[in-house]
């Protein structure tokens, strides 16, 4: 077992910088107006009951934080209540989510550079590859810098957004939102299955809780505060999207080009830009923070190759798992590249990892948890929501399903080598 240690540098100002970035971006460059298509002015319905359901799953992931702050994030929480064979089972299904999504965020970011200096699908990925291999580099310097620099980056981007809303807003029609719902009732479920991946994130500050420095108190902090604005935020860019028509089959999915074109013209579409690039960045930087440290810890306690569980020497960050990621994020771009899969379609197998990831979550903080608190109902109440959006997941739920079992197909062979 490794005896490498992480460097506590965060307070909760960069916590809950690392923690909206982590979560804002996954979804509100180009979800609200790819909801919309899907659900019409319903979709405003299935962001309400994500923004909901975020507060419970953050409440309950910062009293399991209190109570296990370590690197190992949920998978900890897991193995304190259910052993390190569900534990290992969770962490390679969770394998499908970050290595994923975050080449896909990247996507999206350098989608929204394309509409400005229009390129080839090629060009997309190289764009989107830059974006992936500068925020690897920084993440083998270290997080404390990059945690500095979120602060500033939030700031920017929550000033943007703002904007985006107040310029749309004299824009907004009654008439948008008639037909309320179009395409029927199981549309709202099915959206909201694609924008559960809007408000997963918070699970990634948790691996960071080593790096705290006072995990106790400041991972709290740093989650509710979150929570409210990236709520606030994702409701109000939702809402002027359906109520300015900003979406549609001929209007593309950069719903927030279009919002802050309607009051700054061309200007607008730059200024949109540079702000999909920030948002970009901080999301998939953030993520990648907190899944790295996640694998980490994991191999740390032998639920993955032992290799992945080595601190760079001088840097003390885990710079073999973000080499280890840097050739998934290769793959996914490849992919992209080649066939030109829907971004959507991307987003729906992470989207239904991480609502299996939280189920096991809520099931190991009812057990960990003390019966008939306020955080075991918090607990509950989120299991009983995460289960329903499953069942809307159809075919996606084989993605988490053939995870776990090359997960169980590792942990038979690794049984096998100790047994000898």
């Amino acid at each position: 077992m490794s005896k490498q240690s992480l460097k506590r540098s965060i307070t909760w100002v960069q916590g809950t910088a690392l923690t909206i970035g982590a979560v804002l971006g996954c979804g509100i460059l180009v979800l609200p107006s790819i909801t919309a298509n899907n659900a019409g002015p319903a979709s405003l319905l299935s962001w309400a009951i994500m923004s909901l359901l975020a507060f419970p799953i953050v409440l309950t992931i910062a009293d399991l934080a209190k109570i296990i702050p370590s690197a190992g994030g949920v998978m900890a929480y897991v193995a304190h209540a259910f052993g390190t064979r569900t534990s290992t089972m969770l962490s390679w299904i969770m394998l499908g989510s970050i290595p994923v999504g975050v080449p896909t965020i990247a996507l999206t970011g350098a989608y929204y550079l394309n509409n400005l200096v229009p390129t080839n699908r090629w060009g997309t990925v190289s764009i989107a590859a830059l974006i992936l291999v500068t925020s690897l580099l920084l993440h083998v310097r270290g997080i404390d810098l990059s945690a500095k620099v979120s602060v500033a980056v939030i700031c920017v981007i929550f000033t943007l957004l703002v904007t985006a809303v107040i310029v749309a807003f004299p824009h907004v029609q009654s008439s948008s939102f008639i037909p309320f719902v179009p395409h029927g009732w199981f549309s709202v479920g099915s959206a909201s299955v694609v924008i559960f991946f809007s408000f997963v994130g918070w699970e990634m500050i948790t691996p960071l809780a080593e790096e705290f420095k006072r995990p106790e108190r400041d991972i709290t902090i740093s989650l509710v505060i979150g929570a409210i604005v990236v709520s606030i935020i994702y409701l109000s860019i939702s809402f002027v999207t359906v109520g300015t028509q900003a979406y549609g089959a001929n209007k593309g999915i950069s719903s927030l080009s279009l919002l802050i074109s309607k009051g700054w013209g061309h200007s607008g579409i730059i200024v949109t830009t540079v702000l999909a690039l920030f948002i970009t960045f901080s999301t998939v930087h953030a993520n990648i923070a907190g899944f790295s440290r996640m694998v980490y810890a994991q191999a740390r306690a032998g639920c993955f190759p032992a290799q992945l569980a080595h601190l760079h020497p001088k840097y003390q960050t885990p710079a073999r798992v973000l080499a280890a990621l840097g050739g998934a994020f290769t793959l996914v771009l490849v992919l992209y590249g080649t066939i030109a899969p829907d971004l959507g379609t991307l987003l729906k197998g992470p989207s239904v990892v991480f609502i299996t990831s939280y189920i096991f979550t809520m099931l190991a903080a009812l057990k960990i948890l003390k019966p008939l608190t306020i955080g075991w109902f918090m607990a509950l109440i989120s299991l009983v929501i995460t289960v329903i959006i499953l069942l809307f997941s159809g075919g996606a739920i084989v993605y988490p399903i053939a995870l776990a079992v090359v997960g169980a197909v590792f942990l038979h062979f690794k049984k096998d080598e100790m047994n000898k």
